[in-house]
């Protein structure tokens, strides 16, 4: 039988047990709390842990069936959170290869892989591309911070954006990557390269690693995709500061082009090409309004056998038409890329040019610590944009039009260091 005192530090012990277990399960219970939105008690499933990277094998036709990884989990919550206090674009994964005794056949063995350490910065990038961007993120934050330039919803808040403003920013927490999405400007291919890093797209169980291997039309499933519009249904009241703490910790970057060849290249694609879609959406409308004709085609293969088809002129004429944004908000094809990707309220860490598009997607790639994973898909001969090509299609449109056009796409021009068209807008 103990002594008075001994039982005394016997009974203080039992109660610093008792307390930390009940401290312990309201943490728990805190933690359900705040994921049970997005996880449901039917998916606190636990998986293995990530892999470095397994081995693509092209597919064959009989297998071209994409699968999309199961919903996030629990414990893939607890992992983003945890990589948000990591150094961003280290590359590195959360968890060592798996182990699995269990599965030791050939195939097996292939799917995981050692990253290729040996591809990681085997050169200094050269000097004059990191001066190059630095350039380019020092003018847009002297243009940001210069009061005497304005345009639309320039000073407002980060808090302030609505949310259906932020579905252009996609995330990647396995890397710490964020991409402000800009259609026309190579976002098709830097989509691919957010789904290989993000491993968001199986083939045959195994996270697909060939960027051009991933369909045209997977790569704009927003499914695929985590951006910021989700964080509401995944964090409810918390995702706004989620969102800060991730753009604060991530590499934020987004890619541009010069403003006028962007429209250029969007007509291009959506009226002079066959795309039913945007006749139906946009072509009649242009027809009726600008193009005197009041019953026009009905769709876009009668347009082209009538040969009534809507002209850039026309197209012109919808963007600088005041009245064009009150009936419906610019299709992202030729919005504004201030208005997407609000370069005033996000401090992006990396700026790329279409015109430079190969050296600036292998300095990113370096810069994220990543081009031991993936490569940027090579494109080929893309729009050129010289001076007389662009004179070329804006010949015969009224100079007070023009204006018109550039005042509606000068925060871009000005932004991201695009010089002033002169040689067009004086004519």
């Amino acid at each position: 039988m103990g002594t008075p005192k001994q039982a005394t530090v016997t009974m203080g012990t039992s109660r610093m047990f008792r307390a930390l277990l009940v401290l312990g399960a309201v943490f728990m219970i805190f933690l359900i709390i705040v994921y049970w939105d997005d996880v449901g008690a039917a998916n606190l499933n636990f998986l293995p842990p990530v892999s470095p990277g397994p081995r693509h094998r092209p597919p064959s036709p009989a297998k071209q069936k994409a699968q999309t990884s199961r919903p996030p989990s629990f414990l893939s919550d607890i992992d983003a959170f945890v990589n948000q206090f990591l150094e961003p674009g280290t590359g590195e994964p959360t968890d060592p290869s798996p182990v699995d005794p269990g599965n030791q056949s050939e195939k097996a063995e292939e799917r995981y892989i050692p990253r290729q350490e040996w591809k990681v910065h085997q050169t200094p990038l050269a000097p004059e591309l990191v001066e190059r961007q630095e350039k380019r993120l020092q003018v847009f934050r002297e243009v940001c911070a210069n009061e005497s330039i304005w345009f639309p919803h320039k000073n407002r808040s980060f808090d302030d954006i609505p949310i259906d403003e932020l579905r252009h920013l996609i995330v990647d927490d396995r890397h710490g990557v964020i991409y402000c999405f800009v259609p026309k400007v190579a976002c098709t291919n830097w989509k691919r390269i957010m789904i290989v890093l993000s491993e968001s797209l199986l083939q045959d169980g195994v996270p697909q690693r060939d960027p051009m291997a991933i369909p045209h039309n997977l790569t704009h499933n927003p499914d695929l995709h985590f951006t910021f519009t989700k964080f509401w249904k995944r964090y409810g009241k918390f995702a706004r500061h989620l969102m800060k703490v991730k753009l604060r910790k991530y590499t934020k970057f987004l890619f541009v082009r010069d403003p006028f060849v962007r429209i250029i290249s969007a007509f291009r694609n959506k009226f002079e090409e066959s795309n039913n879609e945007f006749y139906t959406l946009f072509g009649k409308l242009l027809l009726n309004l600008y193009g005197n004709q009041p019953t026009p085609p009905e769709n876009v293969y009668e347009s082209i056998k009538m040969g009534i088809r809507p002209t850039f002129y026309q197209f012109i004429q919808y963007l600088i038409d005041h009245q064009t944004e009150k009936e419906k908000p610019f299709d992202d094809h030729w919005r504004q890329v201030y208005r997407m990707c609000h370069p005033c309220q996000i401090q992006y860490d990396f700026v790329g040019h279409l015109e430079t598009l190969d050296e600036d997607a292998e300095h990113l790639l370096r810069l994220l610590r990543v081009d031991n994973v993936v490569e940027f898909p090579s494109v080929g001969n893309r729009n050129v944009s010289e001076s007389s090509w662009v004179s070329d299609w804006f010949k015969g449109i009224p100079a007070e039009d023009l204006r018109k056009l550039y005042k509606l796409f000068e925060p871009d021009f000005r932004l991201f260091g695009y010089p002033r068209p002169d040689s067009i807008l004086n004519d």
